[in-house]
């Protein structure tokens, strides 16, 4: 089996590490951790790079120690960014960090020998004054080291306040009291926080002379074109179900250019390395696109949601799906459906409208009952993949799909699900 390091270099996941971390890991089962400040109320897919760091970590021998940032999630990060944060309110802040906590225990084991551990870092500064911070951790590094670092020198001409100037101090103070309360003697994270990481080494060393401390990051993970991995035009990529939708989740991948498909595939795939490797031999991006795609919609939302999305997939691609096999497709997949394309809501009175009806005066589909008559005419209008042949006819109870679904294509691109509202007439 490789190492911890080793698995990171073959997957290209590795860009700093301190010097004799190999040997330190090699050397007994480590604790190893990352921060993550609960600035929304969901994880994203640019998180899970980090995500996977833990994972990883724990299936090489180690304990993980996700640490929320209760406390730091007040102050801002200034790594990486070009402006001062918005500060979120403290109950915005605390219902993130539930939500947060929720999804980490579906994505790490805690349970076992390498069992993850979750610690909030407000519980560190909960009980502590400025005066006491100020004079046990402040008086240990001094402002010429923290100004050196990359993040506070890209701020310097734009400006960065007293607040976010702190931040590096405090994520230095969280790495010291891991070190304490837990024997933690690696963090890990972005390489952008390399900084904020050494200046957690560089408090362990003067405050208590230990040096038995490491730092690992990873390179910044970015598209082909040079842009930020992690969003789509619809913008962020949540874990959240209810922020993006499993199938937009596997979409995401399914439309991943095919430049980026190897590097993705070794960032997130879990499949051993000679299956990977032999993919990436074969040069079928849409094979590695669709076990990707599969493998971590799976992860994320369950085997019963990836099936589900492999209905919604069928429903909105699949020629040969005809009136007699959409039956076959289970209700939780029209539900998801609705999130996904145009959806309208009819009542039993509106089924005693000739289709031509229904469709321009009542649902607004069509712009009027001749243009409904047109497309039906030059075989553009389906109704559950038949042809509509009669636009005069209404539409029965029978009509519906489990009772409730209905299947409308205007042309080969259009499509549009009628849901039947049996409760009102």
């Amino acid at each position: 089996m490789d190492s911890f390091l080793d698995e990171l270099r073959w997957r290209e996941m590795l860009h700093q590490a301190t010097p004799h971390v190999e040997q330190h890991l090699s050397s007994a089962p480590r604790l190893g951790y990352i921060g993550f400040d609960p600035t929304a109320p969901s994880l994203t897919i640019g998180n899970y790079v980090q995500v996977m760091l833990l994972l990883l970590f724990q299936r090489a021998g180690h304990r993980p120690i996700v640490l929320l940032g209760g406390a730091t999630g007040r102050i801002g990060d200034p790594s990486g960014k070009d402006a001062e944060r918005t500060l979120l309110d403290l109950d915005t802040l605390q219902r993130n960090l539930q939500a947060q906590m929720t999804q980490f225990k579906s994505l790490l084991d805690f349970e076992g020998s390498h069992a993850a551990i979750m610690v909030d870092n407000y519980a560190f500064y909960s009980d502590m004054n400025v005066l006491d911070f100020l004079r046990d951790i402040g008086k240990h590094l001094t402002v010429n080291y923290m100004m050196a670092k990359e993040s506070v020198k890209k701020r310097l001409e734009t400006g960065i306040s007293f607040t976010e100037f702190s931040y590096q101090l405090l994520q230095a103070y969280d790495f010291l009291r891991l070190y304490q309360d837990y024997g933690c003697t690696v963090q890990m994270g972005g390489s952008d926080q390399w900084g904020n990481i050494v200046s957690g080494i560089e408090l362990i060393r003067r405050k208590l002379q230990r040096t038995d401390v490491h730092a690992i990051t990873t390179p910044l993970l970015t598209k082909s074109d040079g842009s930020k991995f992690g969003k789509s035009e619809q913008g962020n990529i949540w874990l959240d179900p209810n922020l993006t939708s499993p199938y937009q989740f596997y979409q995401f991948w399914i439309n991943t250019d095919d430049a980026d498909v190897p590097k993705f595939t070794r960032y997130f795939s879990l499949r051993p390395r000679l299956e990977i490797e032999e993919m990436e031999a074969s040069g079928d991006m849409l094979v590695m696109k669709r076990v990707l795609a599969e493998e971590l919609t799976e992860r994320i939302h369950g085997k019963e949601a990836l099936r589900n999305v492999q209905h919604v997939s069928r429903l909105l691609f699949d020629k040969s799906l005809t009136a007699e096999t959409l039956p076959a497709i289970p209700e939780q997949a029209w539900e998801m459906i609705r999130q996904e394309i145009p959806t309208a809501t009819l009542y039993r009175a509106m089924l005693a409208h000739p289709i031509d009806t229904l469709l321009s005066d009542a649902l607004q589909i069509f712009a009027s009952k001749s243009e409904v008559r047109r497309f039906a005419q030059q075989n553009a209008l389906r109704i559950n993949r038949q042809k509509v042949a009669d636009v005069h006819t209404s539409l029965g109870i029978n009509d519906f799909i489990h009772g409730k679904y209905l299947l409308l294509e205007r042309g080969k691109k259009n499509k549009f699900l009628l849901v039947l509202d049996d409760t009102h007439s």
